[in-house]
């Protein structure tokens, strides 16, 4: 019986937890922590980190024998359209932060998927004895396998949150921070805090698979679960 990928296993609604780590770690730091810890995936950051595309490609390859899922939050929002060129570098999915425009949505998902779902360029497949080599069958294949989440980090983003769980969106993810900035210029929105609007958006997205994350430390994820969040990004304990 073959094991759920983690795109499955989200739209499935399970619990998920990742791990977010520089880009800069040394691999063997960060099997050591896998060695100790349980995770569902990495995560990197390229927005607010230093970011290098050959330092990603050396950090994905390096881990590529540990088979666990390392997922990029890029650089920026107008990065969206070169979701192929990231993923080329070897991370199973990609983050789009400050989403709030379906236009922003789209052109992620045209970069993200292959004909006939998306336009991305083809490029080198990535490895694996239970990957195809054909074309047309490896773009199915990646269809079912890339994550792409978006970052909701503002209240128009809240208020549209349906809209923008497009197909091909696996997640929802929230930027609680910026969030509350933009709770803070917006004192008449009916939610008033970060929390409410993540259990807005649940509600939102309640006939649908696409799930919600947040990122938390491991102290609070029941909180978050118990709104309805069921993936999280966690620093380790260790790190």
């Amino acid at each position: 019986m073959n094991q759920l990928n983690l795109k499955q296993r989200i739209h499935k609604g399970d619990t998920i937890v990742g791990m977010q780590v520089p880009i800069s770690s040394e691999p063997d730091h960060v099997k050591g922590i896998l060695d100790k810890q349980t995770y569902d995936f990495i995560h990197v950051d390229g927005q607010h980190s230093p970011f290098d595309e050959k330092e990603l490609f050396t950090f994905c390859e390096a881990l590529d024998e540990l088979g666990i899922p390392i997922l990029l939050r890029i650089e920026h929002t107008r990065n969206a359209f070169l979701a192929g060129n990231y993923l080329d570098l070897g991370p199973s999915g990609i983050e789009v932060p400050q989403v709030e425009l379906k236009s922003t949505v789209d052109e992620a998902i045209a970069g993200m998927y292959y004909l006939p779902i998306g336009n991305r360029s083809w490029g080198e497949p990535r490895k694996g004895s239970d990957v195809p080599t054909d074309r047309i069958e490896y773009a199915h294949w990646w269809s079912e396998f890339g994550v792409l989440i978006l970052q909701l980090e503002s209240v128009d983003a809240v208020t549209n949150a349906s809209q923008l769980a497009k197909k091909g969106v696996d997640c929802l993810s929230f930027g609680p921070n910026d969030l509350d900035f933009s709770l803070d210029m917006h004192p008449h929105y009916p939610f008033k805090s970060v929390d409410e609007c993540v259990r807005h958006v649940v509600e939102q997205l309640a006939d649908c698979s696409v799930a919600v994350c947040y990122r938390t430390s491991p102290n609070n994820r029941q909180k978050y679960a118990d709104l309805g969040v069921t993936i999280f990004i966690e620093e380790p304990s260790n790190s």
